[in-house]
C-alpha cells in the first residue's frame, strides 16, 4: 500500500447517508475502505459521535485493519431534525439498516451501542433477525437495558406526571423551553455528574465534552424519546444474541441504567461476556474509554475467529 493511500485510510471520511423518510445522518468512517471487519458505534440520548472518540482511538491502536463507523442519531450532533414523531426506537432501527446499507453493504460487522445506541441495536436485531450470525458477527450492549427502564435507578423518574407536562410544554414552546434548559443544565449540573460518572474523579476535558453534547441537543430531540424509553421492551431480541459473540458491560455505579439490566441481559444470551467497570457511571465510555476499548478488543477477537471460519481474517495488535 503506497504511503498516500495509507494516509487516505487513516483519516477521518465524512458522508451523509439518507434515511429512508428522507432524513439526512452524519456518518463517519476510519480506517481502511475494504477493511476485512466493521464496527460500527452507536452513542446515547442526547450525546453524539464524538462521545466515542477516545474508544475509538484506542480501538484503532488495536485492530488497526479495522473500519470504524460511527454517525449521529436523527436530530443529534450533525446529523438533520425530523419530525418529532420520528424520535422513536423502531425509527432508530430502521435509520440503523439504512446506514449499514450505505456504507456497509458487504462484509462482518460488529454493532456497538452505548445506552440508546445499544436499543437501537437490540431493535434493529429485532427488526432484522436474519442478519443476526449472517451481515451482524458481533455486538456489544453497553450502560444499556433490554426493557425496564422506569423500573431501576434515575430511570423511575420516567414515570414522573413533571414529564409528560416538561414534553407539553416542548411542543408548545421549544424555544422558551431551550432557554430552561440550558439554565436547568447548569443547576442540575452536580446530579447529573454523579449519575453519570459515578464515583470516580472525571478530567475537566471528560467533563467538558459531555456537557458540550448535552446542551448541544435540541429539546424536541431530548423530550421526544422520553416516551420510547418508557415502554421500550426488546428482551425479545436477547435470545438472537445467543448465534454471535456478545459482551454486555456497564459501570458498577451507574444510576441511569443500573448493572442489574446487564445483568439480566446477559443471563439471557448464551456465552456473553459480562464486563462490570467497578466506581463507572452511565458515561463510562468516556470514563473509562480503555477498558471499555479492551473488552471490545477481545469481542473483536471472538468475531474474528469467528469470520476465519467462513474465510476472513483480522490482526489484532497487542
Amino acid at each position: 500500500m503506497s504511503n498516500r493511500s495509507t494516509i487516505a485510510d487513516s483519516a477521518e471520511r465524512r458522508v451523509t447517508v439518507p434515511a429512508a423518510d428522507g432524513v439526512l445522518l452524519s456518518v463517519r468512517e476510519y480506517g481502511p475502505r475494504h477493511a476485512d471487519l466493521t464496527v460500527v458505534l452507536l452513542h446515547g440520548h442526547c450525546l453524539r459521535t464524538a462521545s466515542w472518540t477516545y474508544v475509538r482511538d484506542a480501538l484503532r491502536r488495536h485492530y488497526p485493519a479495522a473500519r470504524i463507523v460511527s454517525y449521529d442519531h436523527r436530530g443529534h450532533g450533525d446529523s438533520a431534525a425530523a419530525p418529532r414523531q420520528t424520535y422513536n426506537l423502531e425509527q432508530l432501527g430502521h435509520d440503523l439498516r439504512d446506514v449499514l446499507d450505505a456504507v456497509a453493504p458487504t462484509g462482518p460487522v460488529v454493532l456497538v451501542g452505548h445506552s440508546m445506541g445499544g436499543m437501537t441495536v437490540l431493535t434493529y436485531a429485532a427488526q432484522q433477525p436474519q442478519q443476526i450470525g449472517t451481515r451482524i458477527t458481533g455486538v456489544a450492549l453497553i450502560a444499556t437495558a433490554a426493557d425496564g427502564l422506569a423500573d431501576a435507578g434515575f430511570g423511575r423518574l420516567l414515570r414522573n406526571p413533571a414529564i409528560s407536562v416538561f414534553q407539553a410544554a416542548v411542543r408548545r414552546a421549544p424555544t422558551l423551553m431551550r432557554h430552561a434548559k440550558l439554565l436547568a443544565a447548569k443547576v442540575f449540573a452536580p446530579v447529573i455528574r454523579t449519575a453519570e460518572f459515578g464515583n470516580r474523579k472525571v478530567s475537566p476535558r471528560v467533563l467538558a465534552l459531555a456537557n458540550a453534547m448535552h446542551n448541544q441537543t435540541p429539546i424536541v430531540t431530548m423530550a421526544s424519546f422520553l416516551s420510547a424509553f418508557m415502554t421500550f421492551d426488546r428482551t425479545d431480541a436477547l435470545p438472537l444474541l445467543s448465534r454471535i459473540p456478545t459482551l454486555v458491560l456497564c459501570g458498577s455505579a451507574d444510576l441511569m441504567t443500573p448493572q442489574s439490566h446487564s445483568v439480566a441481559m446477559a443471563n439471557a444470551v448464551e456465552y456473553s461476556d459480562l464486563v462490570l467497570v467497578d466506581g463507572a457511571g452511565h458515561s463510562v465510555i468516556l470514563e473509562q474509554p480503555t477498558q471499555v476499548a479492551g473488552a471490545l478488543a477481545r469481542l473483536m477477537t471472538r468475531a474474528g475467529a469467528r469470520n476465519e471460519r467462513t474465510g476472513a481474517h483480522l490482526t489484532l495488535v497487542a
